[in-house]
Parts: C-alpha cells; structure tokens; sequence
C-alpha cells in the first residue's frame, strides 16, 4: 500500500454543547478507498466538512500529504489536491456534459481528460446538455469533475444518492478503478452499505460522532456493536 495521502488525528466537532464528532482518526493512502458509514445523525457529512475545511474544528487535526492543513480554506486544499463531492448534482443544467467537463478539466489542467470520460461511461452523452441527462448520468458528471485535474485526495459525499442498486453498483465500480488507477486517496459516505463493503479497503463506521469501529471490511461486518447498531440482521 503506498504512503498515508490523508490523515486525520482525533478530529472533533463541536456546535454549542453538541459534539457532531468525537475524536475520530483515519488514514488514507494513495489508491485506497476508505468507506465511512453509520445511521442518520451519525456525523458522517460533518466529518466530510472537517476533512474539506467547511467547518472549523474544535479538537484534532487534518494533514493533506504530510502537511497540517487544519488551518486551511477550502480553496486552498482544492487547489493542493483536495476535491469534494456533494450529496446533490452541481452540473450546470444548461452546458453540454463536453462544455461542462473541458471547462473544469482547463482550470485544473486536466491532460487525460478522455480516460476520465471513458472511465465514467460519459462518451454517449458528450454534446447533450446536462439537463437533458438522467440523474444517474448528472451523477456521474459529479464524480467525473472531482476526479479531473488529478486531486490526490477526494471526497465522495453519497456518490449513489438517488440511485438505483443498480446505478449505484455501477458507479462505485467506476469510482474504484479511477481511484486505483489514479492512485487517489478517496473517502467515501455512502448508504449503499453492501456497495461500501464491496468495494472499500478500509471502513469506519461513526454512532453519534463517535468511532464504533475501523479496519477491514470483513472485521467491521462481524463487529457485534457495529451488528447492533448499525447493520442489523442485514450483517
């Protein structure tokens, strides 16, 4: 496994007397997706704030290449090698999907930008607007402009949100060979937990801020706290 890309030590969150999260850590290295998951309120998108510089944070630290970039704004770490995406589409509705991922692909200075498009399954829909696209397409149009210009680290907030299991399946198999091939470091929150446990390398799974678990897929499922709170009898 190659060299630790993102770390996070003892990350806490704090709004008022709530703590969203509570101490967590995690490293991630080139190549390697790290899955976070947990019930709804768990702190899962606060988390993924902490680590883009969207919040402050009330204890811990974030490194980006072995640099403490806590401190750092959002711009800064995007245009160090941090991207993000969110739950919701940011597609411009009115671009073709070409218009829309050369214009990114220029501001990074994307040289591979068809490998991307190839990647994505994106070369049917080039010259459509993106408007005219299904949601799962405008999806993937997301993904595709966090992963140009490439970051070393990305962020994936629920990639498979309005998607069918199908559509999700299919786009976290895209997420994980881009990644691998690419060697980008990405963390991803997903509900699509089957999906998670499939393609991830490492997962951590968060109850009221608060780490229950971490480590290889195949310990987190048999984990009986992680059973009880979270997974069930799905586990």
């Amino acid at each position: 496994m190659n060299q630790a890309v993102l770390s996070a030590d003892e990350v806490g969150v704090s709004y008022g007397g709530l703590r969203a999260v509570d101490g967590v850590s995690l490293t991630v290295a080139g190549g390697e997706l790290h899955g976070v998951i947990g019930p709804n309120g768990a702190g899962k998108s606060t988390f993924m704030d902490a680590l883009s510089g969207r919040c402050k944070l009330s204890a811990g630290s974030v490194s980006l290449g072995g640099e403490d970039v806590t401190g750092r704004s959002v711009q800064w770490r995007r245009r160090n090698g941090m991207s993000r995406s969110f739950q919701r589409t940011s597609v411009f509705p009115g671009l073709t999907v070409r218009d829309q991922l050369e214009f990114v692909a220029d501001l990074t200075h994307e040289t591979e930008l068809d490998l991307v498009i190839e990647a994505l399954g994106l070369g049917d829909f080039l010259d459509v607007t993106c408007s005219s696209i299904s949601y799962g397409d405008q999806r993937s149009v997301d993904i595709a402009m966090a992963l140009i210009g490439r970051p070393t680290v990305v962020l994936l907030d629920e990639p498979g949100a309005g998607l069918t299991k199908e559509e999700s399946a299919r786009m976290l198999d895209h997420i994980r060979g881009l990644c691998r091939e690419r060697e980008v470091a990405a963390v991803l929150v997903e509900h699509d937990v089957e999906g998670v446990f499939r393609v991830c390398d490492t997962i951590t799974v968060l109850d009221r801020g608060v780490v229950i678990a971490s480590g290889l897929p195949a310990d987190v499922r048999a984990d009986p706290q992680v059973i009880s709170a979270y997974l069930g009898s799905e586990a």
